[in-house]
């Protein structure tokens, strides 16, 4: 895979008080494209990172509906991936920008 298409896949970190107590146990989150697969996300996170992927699960999460004055809106569908690395190995999550 080229870069470009590994950038398109794996969108960003995400980073939150509850994604930072995952790396303490060696798993990442990362907002991925929504029509990506588990071994693609695999694939892509090994060839970024250079790192040994254990597994990877993911979640699909629906857009929230948002209403203002008279209009209603809705929020985009996006896909998480949790992706846990082999024993030893880690990713600097900076390294990504």
């Amino acid at each position: 895979m080229k870069s470009e298409i590994l950038y398109t896949l794996i969108h960003a970190p995400i980073l939150s008080e509850k994604t930072m107590r995952l790396a303490d146990q060696n798993q990442y989150v990362f907002k991925v494209d929504i029509k990506s697969t588990k071994l693609q996300i695999k694939s892509a996170v090994e060839k970024m990172f250079d790192v040994k992927v254990a597994a990877v699960g993911t979640a699909t999460l629906l857009g929230k509906v948002k209403r203002t004055k008279n209009r209603i809106g809705k929020r985009s569908d996006f896909k998480k991936a949790y992706v846990t690395l082999a024993e030893g190995q880690t990713i600097n999550i900076t390294e990504m920008q």
